[in-house]
């Protein structure tokens, strides 16, 4: 799932007809949380949600108003049925939203933003939002990575640096802060967003065959990037691998040693043949993946394990990390039931390992190990 961020036109008439929208306050049970964006244009909404139902309905109207007017403003939505603008909202809580008119301002900033996600570097986007008392704001956009080229940065960094140090030190993809603070040669505050900006997890997919191609759309959906690696160029193509953002063509183990394995990193091993699971499972065992997973029978992946013990290709402590047979037991039949089984095992791992870092004070970019004693059952090869 690309941020939205990326989705911004960078040129051409689309730059300037293009409004963001971005939850920054949320008061009991609301549809999403603080951060959530999306962006419309004059024919309404193009990527993204604050919420959907009747929020996104009132919000797409004010979007398309503002597209025309090139107003930026802040506006409050109360969720019940109590309200007009809650009519059929049954959620009971309030969403603040900001919508800003002309994001096509700070095209140089969003741009820093992409660079980073691309890099798989967190950052955090803030956002400075003054006159919040007019009827009409004013926006003002920093990335955290290039802060020092603007004068204003170097001026309040002082009273923000903090935020964002702390923000940065422990990485989590839902954080998002509100802060007021009167900027200098002001006299009245500003409403500062801290909105936390972190790559997101990376699955690698060896094999572009039936399960793998069943498996990416899930796992986009799901918010992993993908990178899927295949020899067959019939299979390895962007006509049949809509949902990959990227595509390797070549020997799945030389491609994979080539590819970095850190603490974000999801493997999925669902070749066409045992050679080849072998030659990329050799690419990553022992790596710093956060998951690695591998199809087959019970009866092949025990004699995969003697043969990379007794060849010392991994020791007993790196294979018991390996998923294998891959996926949570779902009794599946099919390739599509298989692709299932294998998503919610990368979630429950990716959920893991967050709970641990959390737990633990460490940054959460996927760090923490799930012990070999979860679930491994799974289902052989189809």
């Amino acid at each position: 799932m690309r941020n939205i961020f990326l989705h911004i036109p960078q040129e051409g008439p689309a730059i300037k007809d293009q409004v963001l929208a971005t939850v920054v306050r949320t008061e009991g049970s609301t549809p999403q949380k603080a951060g959530s964006s999306a962006l419309f244009g004059s024919s309404g909404l193009r990527h993204g949600t604050v919420g959907g139902g009747i929020l996104e309905g009132k919000v797409t109207e004010i979007a398309s108003r503002s597209v025309k007017a090139k107003k930026s403003g802040l506006y409050r939505f109360t969720l019940d049925n109590n309200s007009p603008d809650g009519e059929d909202a049954l959620c009971g809580g309030a969403v603040t939203v900001l919508i800003d008119a002309d994001p096509g301002r700070h095209n140089s900033v969003f741009q820093d933003a992409g660079k980073s996600i691309t890099a798989r570097i967190p950052g955090v986007l803030v956002t400075i939002v003054s006159n919040i008392y007019d009827e009409s704001v004013v926006i003002k956009r920093l990335w955290s990575g290039t802060m020092e080229r603007d004068p204003l940065a170097a001026s309040i960094m002082e009273v923000t640096g903090p935020v964002i140090e702390g923000m940065l030190k422990n990485p989590d993809p839902h954080e998002f802060r509100e802060s007021e603070f009167v900027l200098p040669g002001e006299e009245t505050a500003s409403m500062f967003y801290f909105q936390s900006v972190i790559p997101p997890p990376h699955v690698i997919i060896a094999g572009a065959g039936h399960i793998g191609k069943a498996l990416m759309p899930i796992v986009q959906m799901l918010g992993f990037e993908i990178t899927v690696i295949d020899n067959r160029k019939e299979f390895a193509n962007p006509g049949n691998l809509p949902a990959a953002d990227h595509i390797l063509v070549g020997d799945v183990g030389k491609a994979l040693s080539m590819i970095g394995k850190q603490s974000d990193c999801f493997i999925v091993i669902v070749t066409r043949g045992h050679k080849d699971d072998a030659g990329a499972l050799r690419a990553c065992i022992g790596s710093e993946a956060a998951y690695i997973g591998m199809i087959g029978s019970k009866n092949k992946v025990a004699l995969m394990k003697k043969e990379f013990i007794s060849n010392k290709w991994a020791t007993p402590e790196q294979w018991n990390r390996i998923f294998a047979p891959i996926g949570i037991d779902i009794n599946s039949k099919t390739v599509e039931e298989i692709a299932v089984s294998i998503s919610a095992q990368l979630v429950m791992v990716r959920n893991m390992a967050r709970s641990a870092a959390e737990d633990h004070g460490e940054p959460a970019g996927i760090k923490s190990r799930t012990s070999p004693a979860v679930e491994r059952r799974g289902k052989k090869r189809k």
